[in-house]
């Protein structure tokens, strides 16, 4: 079985080539994108007719999201032109494609957690275009996924865990939002997820399809996450330093970040049987591989 993985240097796309993570005789081909222009109709279709793949999955997008507020045509070819693009060429190759979304789709204004069919109405140039991808992919390709993610972190790439722990190194406090709420999702447990998705589309041609949510178990807000990466630094033998939070106000930005982006993963539990862990417990492991082992470290320095 040949699985196409688009954007397959990312975090995400760096988690679904780890070793163990796919049933035995899969291979994966993750061009890179000087390799593939997943912008190129012509070059999508040339692609997918070279190997007989049993399913694609993208992770490829336009993730500065600051950057997007002025860069508009960039974001709108990587976020909406390319998934419609491969939507389109999947179908006609009857490939079933799995294709990740975000919390931006969302305005954040809602309480609690939003389900996949709750109203989308983007506030920012990435998110617009992440939502306008969702739709090309939903009318061009009926054996879809669309798997919408948050906050998303690993041991590759730059990223909030890494960002706060080099950070932690080099002050003694920190100022984080605190009023921005939702729900952390390290890379390896949604590969995990999107993996087992895309080899059940595969085995069940009349499986489930449609739109759902993979985020890790529980909510914080970034202040709160900041203080869990810290704690468990120093636990490591990292640096003990505070942590303030602040209002989003005192931290402008320009782009608007969702006020709540928690995403209810219901849905996917019941399509496809997915329970994401907590997100505290995928911390540890993660600064298991970044920091190190709590029991191979010395004393916490102050």
């Amino acid at each position: 079985m040949d699985i196409l993985i688009l954007g397959g240097a990312g975090q995400v796309g760096t988690a679904l080539q780890a070793p163990g993570l796919w049933e035995p005789g899969v291979r994966l081909h993750a061009p890179s994108r000087d390799a593939l222009d997943i912008t190129d109709a012509a070059a999508v279709a040339r692609a997918l007719a070279e190997r007989s793949y049993a399913a694609v999955i993208n992770t490829a997008a336009y993730t500065a999201v600051d950057k997007a507020e002025s860069e508009v045509a960039t974001a709108w070819a990587l976020n909406a032109l390319a998934p419609a693009i491969l939507a389109a060429e999947t179908a006609k190759a009857g490939i079933p494609l799995v294709h990740v979304s975000t919390d931006y789709v969302f305005d954040g204004t809602g309480s609690g957690a939003y389900a996949p069919d709750a109203p989308v109405n983007p506030q920012s140039v990435y998110g617009g275009s992440k939502a306008a991808g969702e739709i090309a992919v939903r009318t061009a390709n009926p054996r879809h996924a669309i798997i919408r993610t948050a906050w998303v972190v690993s041991p590759d790439r730059g990223n909030f865990v890494k960002t706060m722990l080099r950070l932690s190194a080099e002050r003694d406090t920190l100022t984080v939002v605190d009023d921005q709420h939702g729900c952390p999702t390290f890379a390896a447990d949604l590969a995990h997820g999107l993996a087992t998705i895309a080899q059940r589309l595969v085995r069940e041609p009349e499986g489930a399809t449609g739109t759902h949510h993979y985020v890790n178990a529980g909510a914080t807000t970034w202040c709160g996450f900041a203080r869990a990466i810290v704690a468990g630094a120093a636990r490591r033998g990292g640096r003990s330093v505070s942590v303030d939070g602040i209002p989003t106000s005192a931290y402008p930005t320009p782009a608007r970040r969702p006020a709540n982006s928690q995403l209810s993963t219901a849905s996917l539990t019941q399509a496809y049987g997915l329970r994401p862990r907590p997100w505290e417990e995928a911390l540890e492991d993660l600064l298991d591989r970044l920091v190190g082992p709590i029991h191979e470290q010395k004393e916490t320095r102050a």
